[in-house]
């Protein structure tokens, strides 16, 4: 444990030099999520990244995670391609996992993985340099620890970001392997006790870390006296519809909301899961946090959000979304203030 912690510490004080925070430029990163989806978007996702790359702006990009959608296999040699795709960017890029490439894995459409072996094989392969940002140019970066290194932080331009693994699928919790069946008689096979308790000691380790990387974002955030803050996360925990089960999300939620109040400047809260871009401020959280639902999926158009941070600003979050290929832009809804 001290040895994890000593690593999280000497990785902090690295990305966190007086050059990169004390600059009061405008930043502007690219973030996008649930991308590719389907075998058409794979054959397109180079060339998504090329249009990112050229924006001359764009300092860092976010990926919110869904890196498939949640009807193909899980295989290890298409997440190897994605990760060759993810090494393309031209600046540093920061990817929190998503339900679609692990949680869901189960599903007989998905190849019926073990969703714990689907994770321990996207940490080998995304997080094999803890510490380090994906891309060619990759930076430093504060992560939680060896066993969670996906949970990472970062301050540039006067704001803490930190991006936290809550996934969709009630943050892992659905009971796993619904569609089994024995291929002798044909007859369910549903989740086993020995399946259900891996799942429950996965969620329960992952929330805790969740809840306490939160914690320590805003903490660095109070320490730095930040301008404001912004988490990613993939998981759209008020993503209601007809047989949602949102229950997992409450301590998130939370934790969340505490902090953001406490904290008192703007808070940007940014999510995929959902695949329609939204921005608002959800229930039960304070006035001071706006969050935003990137677009995915096969949702029109296709775009990516272009996010600016100006730490001499109030409100200190503005953003547009750039659709793909055309490169039309339409600003945001004014809601990013406090």
């Amino acid at each position: 444990m001290k040895r994890i912690l000593l690593a999280a510490c000497l990785v902090a004080a690295a990305v966190t030099a007086p050059s990169a925070w004390a600059a009061d430029h405008r930043l502007t990163l690219g973030v996008i999520g649930d991308v590719p989806y389907g075998a058409p978007q794979v054959a397109e996702f180079r060339t998504d990244i090329a249009e990112i790359n050229a924006d001359p702006a764009v300092e860092r990009v976010i990926h919110l995670g869904d890196i498939k959608n949640g009807s193909s296999r899980c295989d290890t040699t298409y997440f190897e391609a994605r990760l060759a795709d993810f090494e393309a960017f031209s600046d540093p890029l920061v990817y929190t996992p998503g339900d679609n490439e692990w949680t869901d894995c189960h599903r007989a459409n998905n190849g019926a993985f073990l969703p714990t072996e689907r994770l321990d094989t996207l940490r080998r392969l995304f997080f094999a340099e803890p510490g380090r940002t994906l891309g060619e140019e990759r930076r430093r970066v504060a992560y939680q620890s060896d066993a969670i290194p996906e949970n990472v932080r970062w301050n540039q331009a006067r704001v803490t970001f930190g991006t936290v693994h809550v996934v969709g699928s009630n943050d892992g919790q659905l009971p796993w392997f619904g569609d089994r069946v024995d291929p002798a008689t044909a007859q369910p096979l549903p989740e086993t006790r020995s399946e259900r308790a891996t799942r429950s000691r996965e969620y329960t380790g992952r929330e805790a870390a969740a809840v306490a990387w939160i914690d320590d974002i805003f903490d660095t955030a109070e320490r730095r006296r930040a301008k404001g803050v912004v988490i990613g996360m993939q998981a759209d925990m008020w993503d209601s519809f007809p047989g949602s089960v949102l229950t997992a999300f409450e301590p998130i939620k939370a934790v969340i909301a505490d902090r953001a109040e406490r904290f008192g400047r703007p808070v940007l809260l940014l999510q995929g899961d959902s695949h329609r871009f939204l921005v608002d401020r959800p229930e039960g959280m304070p006035e001071n946090l706006t969050r935003v639902v990137v677009q995915g999926s096969a949702n029109s158009p296709r775009e990516w959000l272009r996010l600016y941070v100006d730490p001499k600003s109030a409100n200190v979050f503005s953003c547009e979304n750039v659709v793909f290929r055309t490169g039309a832009v339409s600003a945001c809804p004014e809601l990013l203030a406090p």
